[in-house]
């Protein structure tokens, strides 16, 4: 199934992994939501990409020829370990340490496209505080994947974020153009350009003053290739895609996005929501309902860091 939704102008689309990693896109079949799951390969880094110290956050091994890894879910303890990671080796993820284990990471997307600042400039609000708010009085460990523009834009935000310990920043391009084409129209970005492209939005992000960046990143639209992967090995970055869309992208029904998730959700599951009012202004709503819902389940909280650690 492909969900498909207007995005700043240009569709971004929610849809199975293989459509995601081929670039290619179909007619909508459900409610909007924005970005999609995808597929293989390095491992490490940070702002300046350098491989993360055994204290550090995990990231995965290569995968083959040395591509970036793409993270996806934790593995449970009928898949063995390394499932939910394409192209690399899942961290810690031997059957023991995640084996069916009631965790699930909640992570937003803060996109903002480079174009938007004249939208910002006249109201429009690609920031959602009462979400953040809502994540620190539930105590939700959380990770959020902020495109460079966005800190741009929000830098106190942003450090505010990237300085609580509840939380984890991680990278979502400068741009929030797509790596591989086509990608539910948006924009696409060259592949001599994709490298810079992740360092500028770390640099940006890292210029707040936030300090709990970890070395993930998000694909825009969740579309790639390997072109792509192999163009951000240098990064050091682990490609962090999910198992449950939210559908919170442009939803008005805050019932429907929680229903979504709370079907879809699974031990080790890794769900994508958004953490922009203007293109989905119901998500705080959803996620006062998702929480306690899955904590009466059983459920643990965690960032993707710990996700990904096992």
């Amino acid at each position: 199934m492909i969900v498909l939704t207007i995005l700043g102008g240009v569709l971004a689309g929610c849809g199975s992994p293989e459509d995601a990693r081929s670039g290619t896109a179909a007619l909508p079949t459900a409610s909007p939501d924005a970005a999609t799951p995808a597929a293989s390969g390095p491992a490490t880094g940070s702002a300046s990409p350098s491989r993360a110290p055994e204290s550090g956050p995990p990231v995965l091994a290569p995968g083959p020829g040395g591509l970036t890894p793409v993270f996806e879910r934790r593995a449970d303890g009928s898949s063995g370990p390394g499932a939910g990671a394409r192209g690399g080796s899942a961290a810690s993820g031997a059957p023991g340490a995640s084996g069916g284990e009631k965790v699930v990471a909640l992570t937003f997307d803060a996109d903002m496209t480079a174009d938007q600042g004249p939208r910002a400039a006249k109201g429009e609000h690609f920031d959602n505080p009462a979400l953040i708010a809502s994540l620190r009085r539930l105590k939700v460990p959380s990770t959020v994947f902020m495109t460079g523009r966005w800190a741009q834009e929000y830098p106190v935000q942003a450090r505010s974020i990237g300085t609580d310990p509840l939380f984890e920043i991680a990278n979502h391009s400068f741009s929030h153009y797509a790596f591989s084409s086509p990608c539910y129209g948006l924009p696409t970005v060259g592949k001599p350009d994709m490298r810079s492209d992740v360092e500028r939005a770390f640099t940006a992000i890292r210029k707040t003053g936030a300090r709990n960046v970890v070395p993930y990143f998000r694909f825009p639209g969740g579309c790639y290739d390997d072109v792509a992967l192999k163009a951000l090995a240098p990064t050091g970055v682990t490609a962090v895609q999910w198992d449950v869309v939210s559908g919170d992208a442009f939803a008005t029904d805050a019932d429907a996005v929680a229903e979504q998730v709370l079907d879809g959700v699974k031990p080790g599951s890794l769900v994508v929501m958004h953490c922009t009012r203007s293109a989905a202004p119901v998500t705080e709503d959803a996620v006062r309902r998702i929480v306690p819902e899955l904590r009466e389940r059983g459920y643990r909280f965690v960032k993707v860091s710990e996700l990904m650690r096992g």
